[in-house]
């Protein structure tokens, strides 16, 4: 199957049977660009009543690659706080990274952020995310992630 197909048949897939009713399709002008809206689907305290922005950049290796995922700080779509998700929505996740397979999907992805959102019992923030946030590239893709804490 072509990067292209397999793309529109997973873009067509979240217009038309998203995984759950807490991942919303929000814009997707083109094969590269697609912006989600998602909630935690669990009663967590943390994240009751918010929604998060994330932006998926699919390349053109995907989907031997991993996509390029953050989460988009808008005024009403605040970057959630966790101990892996730095202050500038880089996301400190291993599926996105060395653990990514071909057999993972965007929709995974967001099943697997809901997975991490809902499980978190912390209220803060990666404890370099100041230091990470002065020096961050712009494509989260280009940093390896140190996994402070795996028990979050």
């Amino acid at each position: 199957m072509s990067y292209q197909r397999r793309i529109m048949k997973e873009l067509e897939r979240l217009k038309t049977a998203p995984p759950n009713s807490h991942i919303t399709l929000v814009e997707a002008n083109d094969l590269e660009t697609w912006q989600i809206d998602l909630e935690v689907n669990n009663d967590n305290p943390l994240y009751t009543g918010k929604t998060f922005r994330l932006q998926f950049i699919i390349g053109p290796n995907y989907p031997v690659e991993s996509p390029q995922v953050q989460f988009m700080p808008l005024p009403a779509r605040p970057i959630p706080i966790h101990p892996h998700i730095y202050s500038n929505g880089h996301i400190c996740l291993d599926i996105l990274g060395d653990e990514w397979t071909p057999v993972q999907t965007v929709a995974s992805v967001c099943i697997s952020l809901q997975s991490m959102l809902g499980s978190n019992d912390r209220d803060e923030r990666p404890p370099d995310d100041e230091r990470y946030i002065k020096h961050a590239p712009k494509n989260p893709k280009q940093t390896r992630f140190v996994y402070h804490d795996d028990t979050v």
